[in-house]
């Protein structure tokens, strides 16, 4: 399913229209975004949490040529399922 599916599907289900739900679904996306940007963290309890993790310098090898690389350290976002929206599949 692509964006404008998924937009399509959640217009459906909310009784609105395709254009209301894509700046809905624009306006939550940006919602994230900033929120992580300013580092703090997102709990929606019965779906999930995103943070922002920090990853540590490293070195790794490249298979191809069996040289070693330094990684920098960088921070990355994170979504956790929460327990309850995993024992939906399960």
């Amino acid at each position: 399913m692509n964006k404008g599916e998924f937009v399509k599907a959640v217009a459906e289900k909310a009784n609105c229209t395709q254009k209301d739900a894509g700046i809905v679904f624009d306006a939550v996306i940006d919602t994230i975004v900033s929120v992580l940007k300013s580092g703090d963290k997102i709990q929606i309890p019965g779906f999930g949490s995103f943070e922002v993790v920090s990853k540590s310098a490293t070195t790794k090898i490249n298979p191809l040529t069996k040289q070693t690389i330094k990684v920098s350290a960088c921070k990355s976002p994170k979504f956790k399922f929460g327990k309850s929206f995993k024992a939906l599949f399960n």
